[in-house]
């Protein structure tokens, strides 16, 4: 399911030359504001190295910026003015495609599903054991 998901995804953003995974850094900084690298591995639920990656690539696509904090050592990323230009369009198509997905799933059945994944996100994220491994 997740790989079909992100391959809709995908598919909805490669006119602007973006990945779903980049796109997840996208939103979150938009909804987050300014974070460090760790913070958005912590939020993501991703590893370092792939995470570094995608910043890199949306650096060289002038949609993030890193800039040094308060300690020299840390990277704070932040969208650019293009990002926040741009913004709108990509957030346009993800949520046409979303849509479409959702289309022909009943409203009731839509709304159970959303009670029941932030049910199951509550679990994953509170239970010490389960955050451990």
């Amino acid at each position: 399911m997740s790989r079909l998901l992100t391959k809709r995804a995908n598919k909805a953003l490669q006119p602007f030359g973006l990945y779903s995974a980049q796109w997840s850094v996208i939103f979150t900084l938009k909804t987050k504001g300014t974070l460090t690298q760790t913070e958005l591995c912590e939020y993501l639920a991703v590893e370092a190295p792939p995470l570094t990656r995608n910043i890199q690539r949306l650096v060289k696509k002038e949609i993030v910026r890193q800039v040094s904090g308060e300690d020299k050592r840390m990277k704070l990323i932040e969208l650019t003015e293009k990002a926040h230009q741009e913004y709108p369009k990509w957030e346009k198509a993800i949520t046409e495609t979303n849509h479409k997905l959702l289309e022909h799933f009943p409203k009731d059945s839509e709304e159970q599903l959303d009670q029941l994944l932030s049910q199951w996100l509550h679990i994953i994220t509170s239970r010490k054991e389960l955050n451990d491994e």
